[in-house]
């Protein structure tokens, strides 16, 4: 998922790039997913400085729920056993 920054949003330099429009977004690991994920707890490790998109996102709402079913059909059951759904 793309999470394009806003005016005001606050998340560390390290966590963003710029696509080819030169708009700011976070940043992808190597998996696709945003360089803040917590790849054990599935938590956001910038929590407190979240871009307003994640703040807006609604946790278990059915946008999330899609995500999680898209990651764990890419991944496959070793990302259940880790705790992640």
């Amino acid at each position: 998922m793309t999470v394009l920054l806003m005016p005001g949003d606050d998340v560390p330099a390290w966590s963003t790039v710029r696509d080819a429009h030169g708009l700011e977004q976070m940043a992808h690991a190597a998996d696709g997913w945003c360089v803040a994920l917590d790849r054990d707890s599935l938590r956001c490790s910038i929590y407190a400085r979240r871009p307003r998109i994640c703040r807006d996102f609604a946790m278990g709402g059915e946008d999330c729920r899609a995500e999680r079913r898209d990651w764990y059909g890419a991944h496959g059951d070793a990302a259940e056993e880790r705790g992640g759904g």
